[in-house]
């Protein structure tokens, strides 16, 4: 279970990526350095979640 959420949250940090790239590109954004800023907040933390989570899934097992 907790595998499966961690690559969810995984998947999701790529889903902001590109949408934090799309959105620069688009050229809509007036303060490209909130975005910036919250994309990257936002990854880390999810990529840090994920991973913690998959980690603990995997000393369960053992």
């Amino acid at each position: 279970m907790k595998k499966e959420l961690g690559k969810f949250l995984l998947d999701v940090a790529k889903l902001i990526i590109a949408g934090v790239i799309l959105a620069t590109i688009m050229n809509d954004v007036t303060s490209r350095w909130i975005i910036y800023t919250l994309g990257c907040v936002s990854v880390f933390t999810l990529i840090s979640i994920g991973l913690y989570l998959i980690e603990k899934d995997k000393e369960e097992l053992i």
